[in-house]
């Protein structure tokens, strides 16, 4: 029967008719169908792939980070930065079936990136803690103004202070730390300063930590330290089907500035990779001593620790999985397990590129949402650009000139794909309509 009512909303789109949400008469829950949406004019300024439209569900709502979207079709998305009371987490709530969100409501009272549902509970983090909020049948917060507190204390140094969150099957959850260090030199970011070896920075942050879900006010002493070598991972998700967390890393900046003797302004463009990692309990990824080189297909010893752009090192340090382009600045990832979208795409990862700063005096890059292909849990095949055109621009030269950056990703029931924006506040859903 569900599938039926799927192909029956496909064909009224097509056909351009409208019809009224569809009400489960077990639970009086909505049933999100994809009739009687239209996209706006040119797919809200997105390029997408034949068959696929695109809205705005709602525009300057703040600085959008990561989103959820209920079972239900409510969408809550966290704020980042200062934020005023009871408007940290923001609900979006379509109440006539058009797509878009009329009422807006908000809670939380701290700024910050991640944001989960998991098992009847939005998870949601600021800066230096995580907290979790009951749902109800209806998907709405019990309680918003007394969530549980899960994880509190953890470092944030004004520098890649961002916590994601994601959980896995077994009741862990998994919260991204860091690094308060571009490359851990003895002077951040100073040129030609010396790497710290050992890296101190490793000790508390530049990875990812395991926590129970379900204990309250956890500190790292409670945590594992999952995985290391990780400079900084703002998005993240669980893949049900290898069973196995995916992380999307930023590289390092400054290669160039830092150490021009050794890079030219176009190395500093290009390297280096922003990489894809399946972990494991245990991986190192190698930061700050390697980095990844997307032109020679190496890890290649850092310039902070007698490198010099050829010489190979990070033996015991794992692969990435995918590599992109530089400086692109994934800011999530996301798992797509729905059936709405062809079959080409189930089970494989999106990632939202937030888009690059410091690639002068080459056109800025990124700012759109990336697919990669996946088989049996592990990716193959190339990647490629999804959804284009977020940056408003042909051509980005300045390092804030892009009008909207791609910062969150969420799946909603339907099977329709929700991407925010943190520049100007944009939520946007794009939809497969059927060629």
């Amino acid at each position: 029967m569900q599938k039926y009512f799927c192909f029956l909303s496909l064909l009224l789109l097509v056909a351009g008719i409208g019809t009224t949400p569809v009400t489960k008469a077990s639970d009086s829950l909505k049933v999100i169908s994809t009739a009687g949406i239209r996209a706006e004019e040119e797919n809200a300024g997105l390029k997408l792939p034949p068959g696929f439209v695109a809205l705005k569900v709602a525009e300057n709502v703040g600085r959008a980070r990561h989103i959820a979207v209920t079972a239900q079709g409510d969408i809550y998305v966290k704020l980042m930065g200062r934020v005023a009371e009871g408007k940290g987490i923001l609900r979006l709530r379509d109440t006539n079936g058009d797509g878009k969100a009329e009422e807006i409501t908000g809670l939380g009272n701290y700024g910050g990136t991640g944001l989960v549902i998991n098992n009847g509970y939005l998870y949601a983090s600021s800066d230096a803690e995580v907290f979790r909020y009951q749902l109800n049948d209806k998907g709405e917060v019990i309680n918003p103004s007394q969530p549980e507190k899960i994880i509190t204390g953890l470092i944030n140094r004004r520098q890649h202070e961002s916590k994601s969150v994601t959980l896995d099957k077994l009741g862990n959850i998994y919260v991204n730390i860091g690094a308060f260090s571009n490359s851990c030199q003895e002077q951040d970011r100073t040129p030609g300063s010396k790497g710290r070896m050992p890296c101190p920075v490793l000790d508390s942050a530049g990875g990812i930590w395991q926590f129970r879900a379900d204990k309250l006010n956890q500190t790292y002493g409670d945590g594992i330290r999952y995985a290391t070598g990780l400079r900084n991972v703002v998005g993240l998700d669980w893949n049900n089907q290898s069973d196995q967390l995916y992380v999307m890393q930023h590289g390092r900046d400054d290669l160039h500035r830092l150490f021009p003797d050794v890079y030219s302004e176009q190395d500093n463009a290009e390297i280096p990779a922003e990489t894809m990692y399946a972990l494991n309990k245990g991986d190192d990824a190698g930061w700050p001593y390697i980095y990844y080189d997307p032109a020679q297909h190496k890890k290649i010893l850092a310039p902070e620790y007698g490198g010099d752009g050829k010489k190979e090192a990070g033996k015991d340090a794992i692969d990435p999985a995918v590599v992109f382009p530089a400086h692109l600045a994934p800011n999530a990832l996301l798992f797509y397990t729905g059936d709405q979208f062809p079959a080409k795409y189930k089970n494989g990862a999106f990632v939202a590129f937030h888009g690059s700063w410091n690639r002068a005096p080459l056109p800025q890059e990124g700012y759109s949402v990336a697919f990669v292909p996946f088989e049996n849990g592990k990716p193959t095949g190339k990647w490629e650009i999804f959804a284009d055109g977020f940056s408003g621009l042909e051509v980005v030269t300045g390092t804030r000139g892009a009008q909207h950056r791609p910062s969150g990703l969420a799946q909603g029931p339907d099977g329709s794909l929700y991407v925010s924006d943190d520049q100007k506040g944009t939520i946007y859903r794009i939809i497969y309509k059927g060629k």
